[in-house]
Parts: C-alpha cells; sequence; structure tokens
C-alpha cells in the first residue's frame, strides 16, 4: 500500500555546481535547506540578516545587499538591554553597539560581494503577515520581544509583493545579469496567527511566487511546501510542536531538491564530500591503530583527489585532520 502522495517535479532547466555561489535569504526552512548546503561545501552566504519571514523584510534586505548602504547608529535602538536592527534578526543583537553594528556590517559587506558575483539566490516566504513599529513607522523583521502593543499587525497581499518584486527584479538584473532566482514557500504553519490565517497568507504567498516564475524568465519556483504539506502529510513528520518540519521531513524536501537542480557531476562530488564529512566525525577506539592509520591514509588521498579535480570544494579542515 502507499502511504503518501508523491508527485513528479520538473527538473529545473539550469543546474547548478560546486563552482557556483549562492545566497540564502527568508525564513528558518531556508536557512534548514541552506546549512545542508553549507556542510556539504557549496560557496554561500546564509541569511544575512538572520532569519527573516515576510516578503517586505526580505525584500529591503536584499535591496541593502545591492547597496551596501551601511548601517549607522540611528539604524538601531536599544531594548532588553541589548543594541538592536528593527531588519535582522535577534542573533546579532548585542549589548556592545559597536560589536553589533561591526556584526551587522560584517554581514552585509558579504552579502553584498557574494549577491554581485552570486549565480543563484533563493528566497523563501514564510507569511504574509507583517509588523509596523508604531512610534518610529517602520516595518519590522523581528519584533525582538519588545510588547505587542507597540505594533500594528498588518497583511500583505499577493498584488502589493508583485508590484514589489517586480522593481526589486529588475534592480537584480542590473546589480547582476547572470542571476538565477529561486522561490519556495515555507511549509512551517505560522498557528499563531490562526489556522485559517495562516492558509490565507500561505495563498497570497504562492499566488505570489507563481505570477512572478510566469513573467520572467531565470526564476523558478521549488514546491518545498508542497512535498511536506501534501506529500509527506504526516506529523511523523514534524517537531514537537506540531508546526515545524522535523529532520526527516527537511532531508526528504533536500533530497528532492539535489534531484531537480543538480547535476551528475555535483551530485558525484556531493556524494564524496559527504562520505569524506562522515568519516572525518569518526573517532577511533585506538587511534594509534595501524588500521586507523591506513584509514586516515585513504581518506588523504579522496580529500586530495577531490579538491583536484573541485577546487572550489574546501576541505582544508578535513585534510588536516587527515594527514
Amino acid at each position: 500500500m502507499n502511504f503518501h502522495l508523491s508527485f513528479p517535479i520538473k527538473s529545473f532547466e539550469s543546474k547548478l555546481n560546486y563552482k557556483q555561489k549562492m545566497v540564502f535569504v527568508g525564513s528558518c526552512f531556508a536557512e534548514n535547506i541552506g546549512e545542508l548546503m553549507q556542510q556539504s561545501k557549496f560557496d554561500i552566504v546564509l541569511n544575512p540578516h538572520g532569519i527573516i519571514y515576510n516578503p517586505q523584510s526580505i525584500s529591503t534586505a536584499i535591496q541593502r545587499y545591492i547597496s551596501n548602504e551601511q548601517y549607522v547608529e540611528k539604524d538601531l535602538f536599544y531594548a532588553n538591554e541589548c543594541w538592536n536592527s528593527w531588519e535582522h534578526h535577534s542573533r546579532y543583537s548585542n549589548s556592545n553597539k559597536e560589536v553589533c553594528l561591526n556584526e551587522l556590517n560584517t554581514q552585509l559587506n558579504a552579502a553584498h560581494n557574494q549577491l554581485k558575483q552570486a549565480d543563484w539566490l533563493f528566497i523563501t516566504f514564510g507569511s504574509s503577515f507583517i509588523y509596523k513599529h508604531i512610534e518610529s513607522d517602520q516595518l519590522v523583521g523581528n519584533c525582538h520581544k519588545v510588547p505587542q502593543q507597540q505594533f500594528e499587525k498588518l497583511f500583505l497581499n499577493s498584488l502589493d509583493v508583485i508590484a514589489e518584486y517586480k522593481m526589486l527584479i529588475e534592480k537584480l538584473k542590473v546589480f547582476n545579469p547572470k542571476l538565477k532566482i529561486v522561490f519556495t514557500v515555507s511549509p512551517v504553519r505560522y498557528v499563531r496567527d490562526g489556522v485559517v490565517e495562516n492558509n490565507l497568507s500561505k495563498a497570497h504567498l504562492l499566488t505570489t511566487v507563481h505570477q512572478l516564475v510566469n513573467d520572467y524568465s531565470n526564476l523558478f519556483y521549488f514546491p518545498a511546501y508542497e512535498l511536506v504539506i501534501d506529500d509527506l502529510r504526516d506529523y511523523r513528520f514534524y517537531k514537537t510542536d506540531m508546526v515545524h518540519p522535523n529532520e526527516q521531513a527537511i532531508e526528504y524536501v533536500f533530497q528532492k531538491l539535489k534531484d531537480v537542480l543538480f547535476d551528475e557531476e555535483t551530485i558525484d562530488a556531493f556524494e564524496k564530500v559527504n562520505d569524506i564529512l562522515k568519516a572525518s566525525a569518526h573517532r577511533p577506539f585506538n587511534p594509534d591503530s595501524e588500521e586507523f592509520r591506513k584509514f586516515k591514509l585513504i581518506y588523504l588521498k579522496r580529500c586530495k583527489e577531490l579538491q583536484e579535480n573541485n577546487p572550489t570544494i574546501n576541505l582544508k579542515k578535513e585534510e588536516a585532520y587527515f594527514s
């Protein structure tokens, strides 16, 4: 018996490989997939603003990567004994103002340089709901545990987001003409907004990305949302909060992405990289044994061969372990 509904995913016309540079921006699902790519030694800048959920904040972040306009003191605010940025996730908040600013601008510079050279930009939308800080009249990417009464909750409809992203895409085409963009919608359910409201939110996001993909070349949609919601469709594939996909689900989606986006040479290199990573995590019972010495020599040779054939793959750490 078949206990889940699988569906075919059209292979991408353009393929991804280890020579290319990538930027991942968006919700925690972008973070999950981006981390798997990073672990497998792809050249990635991952969420330079931290996790952000709504299309407007994601657009604001990407436009900042294009302009590389540096953050200054007036861009920060003080709350909960930390300096924070309304544009950023709280991972960059710090009790020291200078440290906070330095980290924001370090991430910004890295994102600007990577996006200028990137072959792929992955954008994951999480929610159509957005919050405006009433006093500053600023739309925020993260509320930083500031009291809720200081914000106005708004809903971004698909028409407004489409208009915003058409403007953004034109800027990106000028900034980096070779850039290809992959849109995904996060399968994470934002039940704090309400179940009905979450479904409405996702519907607007899906409408947005499909309209954009239909209107432009070099834009693609990958059905991460449908793979979890319609293919897996089981609470066994969620964490205990029943909202976030668990590791099994993330691995499943990543495997599907690999199947339609990686070329054969990249799949081969990917499998070799992960074999080396698994071997480098091995801790022998007797590190001085002849058997372990031979094991290290085998994998040292594999590291060198793989890097010779794929110079952009950095296995220096693993090579040092096997040496």
